[in-house]
């Protein structure tokens, strides 16, 4: 396994259109397991393949405390919704910023796992938020595009300065 590259807000790749895995190969799992680890060492509790600069419909997640409980879910798709939550959301891509993002309640997702099968999933709370924000990301959308157009600039030019100061000095 190995940690990969996770792109930041305003990376224009983030906002490529993810294509549709034709079949479950070694390399959707290879890239499944690398993703679940740098996931973990971030921190964070999901990711999606166009967050590593992969343009495949693949996401991960593990919402358990112990970090022992990964989802796969390859060309995942909303097939039904819901009512509405609003929850406060962070994301990898975008460190540090955190925003009310108003999303369905529950959810049932239609995905592929990584044995090639087909399974569907009802979702709702934290899971169905998590769901929801990845498929945004291999929709080529970022959370913070649910923010008011000044809000997101402001987001954007607080990152951009992040991006160009130099790391500290240990």
């Amino acid at each position: 396994m190995a940690q990969l590259n996770i792109l930041e807000f305003p990376d224009p790749r983030l906002r490529r259109v993810a294509e549709p895995v034709d079949e479950v190969t070694d390399h959707e799992r290879r890239l499944a397991a690398d993703m679940l680890e740098t996931m973990y060492a971030a921190r964070g509790i999901g990711l999606a393949a166009t967050q590593v600069d992969e343009g495949v419909r693949l996401l991960v997640l593990d919402l358990s405390e112990t970090r022992d409980d990964p989802k796969v879910f390859i060309n995942p798709e909303i097939i039904g919704s819901t009512g509405s939550q609003t929850c406060e959301e962070g994301c990898l891509s975008v460190p540090g910023i955190y925003a009310e993002v108003k999303r369905a309640e529950e959810i049932r997702v239609r995905a592929l796992g990584l044995d090639g099968k087909s399974f569907e999933l009802d979702a709702d709370g934290l899971l169905a938020v998590c769901i929801q924000h990845e498929i945004d990301h291999l929709d080529g959308k970022v959370f913070v595009d649910y923010l008011s157009p000044l809000k997101r600039r402001m987001v954007e030019k607080k990152l951009k300065k992040r991006q160009r100061e130099p790391e500290a000095v240990a």
